[in-house]
């Protein structure tokens, strides 16, 4: 039970964009254990949560999973997400491990139907928020920046040699030169996302958007 003293510190990961990335990192050398099963995301996912539980000591945590089944979204924007590939099947044989990982460190592995890990992690930002936390949103997703505030953060895991990175207000809004982080909404509206299959206005990339 946390003292009144202790700052509440909460860390929401967002669980594919951390597998896929642990997963491409070793796309050149895989670990393959004995069994023939690749581990390279279980392996760099453990690796990834192990950097935050002991450097970060976060008084809470959560794993936010994607599912499978269409969201709002795809309701909304029938071709979204439409040319993404299938997960590689070697990878797809991993998550039951990492699921089972979670569950040997009593760590809550979350979903909703109908709703992407973004939305969910949002969402709780911004409940956690009201309840005297600081948040920080682990992931390498840029979309993530709108819902930055004084007390959310995005936590960009180490990568290539390089620490850690942590985004807030200020961090976004130079990245991007708006003035609040609100704008961000507009700018990736303008200049779409390719990796979700979202056009955008034609002739439009980010400087323009920007």
């Amino acid at each position: 039970m946390l003292t009144k003293d202790v700052p509440k510190k909460l860390f929401l990961l967002d669980a594919y964009a951390l597998i896929y990335r642990a997963y491409f990192a070793f796309i050149n050398n895989p670990r393959i254990n004995s069994r023939g099963l690749n581990t390279s995301a279980i392996f760099g996912f453990t690796n990834t949560l192990l950097e935050v539980l002991n450097k970060e000591k976060p008084t809470h945590l959560a794993v936010v999973f994607d599912l499978s089944g269409p969201t709002h979204r795809h309701i909304e924007f029938e071709a979204y997400k439409a040319h993404r590939e299938e997960m590689p099947d070697d990878l797809r044989k991993a998550i039951p491990h990492i699921y089972k990982l979670l569950e040997g460190f009593n760590i809550p592995a979350l979903s909703f139907e109908g709703f992407e890990a973004d939305d969910v992690i949002g969402s709780l930002a911004m409940q956690a928020e009201k309840k005297g936390f600081t948040t920080y949103m682990m992931t390498p997703d840029k979309d993530y920046g709108q819902l930055v505030d004084e007390n959310t953060f995005i936590y960009k895991p180490a990568r290539l040699g390089n620490g850690a990175e942590i985004l807030g207000v200020k961090e976004i809004c130079e990245k991007w030169q708006i003035k609040n982080v609100s704008q961000l909404i507009d700018v990736l509206g303008l200049m779409g996302d390719t990796a979700d299959n979202i056009p955008g206005i034609p002739g439009v990339g980010e400087k323009t958007a920007i």
